[in-house]
């Protein structure tokens, strides 16, 4: 959930478009880009299944990549600039054009993928369990969850817009908070078991 709530491209789409069309809108943005991690789930959980299966030294690698990674997020989040800008405002769509594009900006992002690869096998809970329906229950509560914030981020996006007008500080705790997250994300895939 820290994850979600901490502003990249995903929420801050859904809340331009609900601050821009309204909050059905955001809502329809958001069911697609939610949907899209039903394909990432399911890459991750073939692959990495597979690769558990084989050895566990690859097991190992994988979460060592994976925290490397986070750490990488953290690092670029530190020397990065990003600022929460509102001013793109887009022509209004209908809601089925919303809901593919955002299908497809979740698919066709990479990084998505690469992030799931990191972040699951961490949070594997059983060793007497298919490990691919184990990913699929973390897909699951991941969509379940980000789905929520995103609701809530299109029903609250006036407010917001408010907020962030109001509070330019805003943005260097979002910065300090991104890295926090990250590193300790980091720091449980590492070691846990």
């Amino acid at each position: 959930m820290l994850l979600t709530i901490s502003p990249g491209p995903d929420i801050i789409y859904v809340l331009v478009q609900s601050i821009t069309n309204g909050k059905k809108y955001g809502i329809a943005t958001a069911l697609g880009l939610v949907s899209g991690i039903i394909v990432h789930t399911t890459l991750v959980a073939f692959g990495v299944s597979a690769i558990i299966k084989q050895s566990e030294n690859l097991f190992f690698a994988i979460k060592l990549f994976g925290a490397l990674y986070l750490l990488y997020l953290a690092y670029t989040a530190y020397i990065s600039n990003e600022e929460l800008l509102l001013q793109n405002k887009t022509g209004k769509k209908g809601l089925l054009q919303l809901f593919k594009q955002g299908f497809i900006m979740n698919v066709l992002n990479p990084k998505v993928s690469i992030f799931f690869l990191a972040f699951f096998p961490g949070f594997l809970y059983s060793d007497t369990q298919s490990t691919v329906v184990q990913f699929y229950v973390l897909g699951l509560l991941f969509m379940l969850q980000a789905l929520a914030i995103f609701i809530v981020v299109s029903l609250l996006s006036g407010s917001f817009e408010g907020y962030l007008k109001k509070h330019p500080r805003f943005n260097s705790n979002i910065k300090w908070f991104k890295i926090i997250v990250f590193i300790g994300i980091a720091i449980f895939i590492l070691f846990s078991e």
